[in-house]
């Protein structure tokens, strides 16, 4: 039971469809919805229908099988487990089944044990009764082919009247009328308990006319000289009646007159508690009951198909939500790049003659400070140009280079070299003005030339304006 997490109880009434909704909680089942549905109408499929979450919460669903077409059989067999138990059961079909074995289904039920007296010099038997459930298999396709219908895939197939005998607790011996109707009719179930165990299953019927009541003896004297021929009816039976009121005074009339015997009365259990007690049984058996096997395997495949079918489903419907996102982030930002074009081609005019107005500042920007840069360059080089030292030459090219040259006196060619070290590293507010590392063809030459006065001549790198040194 512990693996079932709710069960559903599925009764085709003659007045309509009932359904009773269990959940399992504390080691059985609480009743947690009860439906009543016309027969014109379908089963609603909700807590019917097994999805995904049946997965990790299954549920069983159990179909009651119309009384008038169940066959019952008591039958004794020694105690064993169940898989023995069964294979005895199966020797012995063909005995008791109204239908050739091929065309039925069946299960069984064990309702006890107990010890059979001695027989001779052999010890006691430990004896187990067993109730036999037959069921035509045409009948049964024919019914799960309604309930496939309504929507009800059954994973069980039962019958009340199991849980009718098992809610009865006998005291003495005699037998037990269960009234219910098959196919229309008037009828009860008699179950005949002697020597502590039910001995006999039975179906007796009350005529719509005639003499109800004879009708009604001849039948019970017939299953009673059938209980005397198997021994098992050893005394006179107490007659007992489990009726609803409206059939308690019908049927007790009819025993009173047919039996001339007194007849006790009870209120037989509810429906919702018969549906309870079938939701326990159901969940704890070990085999699949009636419910063909090729039933079973084919709602399982349907099961696991629809599950596919849906997560397909989900997935594309996931798949669409997503490229719906995609397309409206697409057409947002489609708008808004359509917005930015419009406004470039809106500022486009502008936004040139600004690069224009841009690089003609930058240009004159250029002249004024190479303008300034020689001026200032001429002012270092008059500061630090030595008095011996004449200047002849002084020119400024691509607003960096400083060539200088002149002609000075053999005695002061000292000078030229003082000039060339001071004036590289002269500063102006900390910086260098000029690149103290001249390249190759910046570097300090002299010659030597009539009338004792040598030529000089080298060039410097400007590294920075005095204007870009303000400015900074």
């Amino acid at each position: 039971m512990a693996r079932w997490n709710s069960c559903n109880i599925l009764h085709v009434a003659p007045d309509a469809k009932r359904v009773w909704q269990f959940d399992a909680k504390g080691g059985g089942f609480v009743l947690n919805r009860e439906q009543r549905v016309p027969h014109t109408d379908r089963l609603p499929a909700k807590g019917i229908a097994k999805h995904w979450s049946s997965l990790w919460s299954p549920k069983l669903n159990v179909a009651w099988l119309p009384a008038e077409s169940v066959f019952l059989r008591v039958i004794e067999l020694p105690a064993s487990n169940f898989e023995e138990t069964l294979a005895m059961v199966e020797l012995q079909l063909e005995k008791f089944s109204p239908l050739p074995v091929t065309q039925i289904v069946w299960t069984m039920h064990v309702v006890g044990t107990h010890t059979a007296p001695a027989k001779g010099d052999a010890a006691p038997e430990s004896l187990q009764t067993v109730i036999v459930v037959v069921v035509e298999r045409s009948v049964v396709e024919e019914f799960l082919g309604r309930l496939e219908k309504d929507g009800f895939l059954a994973d069980r197939l039962e019958s009340p009247m199991l849980d009718q005998l098992a809610a009865v607790s006998p005291t003495e011996e005699g037998a037990w009328f269960f009234p219910l109707s098959l196919g229309g009719q008037n009828a009860a179930l008699v179950a005949w308990w002697f020597g502590g165990v039910w001995r006999n299953l039975s179906f007796v019927t009350l005529p719509p006319a005639g003499d109800r009541a004879l009708e009604l003896k001849d039948q019970l004297s017939h299953i009673a000289w059938s209980g005397e021929l198997e021994g098992w009816l050893t005394a006179a039976p107490k007659w007992h009646l489990l009726a609803d009121p409206v059939n308690a005074t019908e049927w007790e009339n009819v025993l009173r007159a047919a039996l001339n015997e007194p007849v006790k009365v009870s209120a037989p259990p509810a429906l919702a508690e018969l549906a309870v007690a079938t939701a326990k049984r159901a969940a704890a058996a070990e085999k699949s009951g009636l419910l063909p096997a090729e039933f079973t395997l084919r709602y399982h495949q349907q099961f696991v198909d629809r599950l596919w079918l849906r997560g397909l489903a989900y997935a594309g419907v996931a798949y669409a939500f997503c490229l719906v996102i995609y397309f409206c982030a697409v057409s947002v930002l489609n708008f808004r790049t359509t917005g930015v074009e419009a406004q470039v081609a809106a500022i486009s005019n502008d936004y040139t003659n600004a690069l224009q107005l841009k690089a003609r500042h930058g240009v004159l920007q250029e002249r004024q400070q190479l303008k300034y840069a020689a001026l200032d360059a001429w002012q270092l080089v008059a500061q630090e140009l030595p008095p011996e030292l004449a200047l002849s030459r002084f020119s400024f090219e691509n607003g960096q280079t400083v060539t200088l040259g002149g002609q000075v006196a053999a005695d002061d060619i000292t000078k030229i070299f003082d000039f060339n070290d001071a004036i590289r590293k002269v500063k102006v507010k900390g910086q260098p003005v000029f690149n103290p590392t001249p390249d190759t063809s910046q570097q300090l030459s002299y010659r030597t030339s009539q009338g004792g006065q040598d030529t000089w001549n080298f060039g410097l790198t400007l590294l920075r304006t005095e204007t870009e040194a303000d400015s900074q």
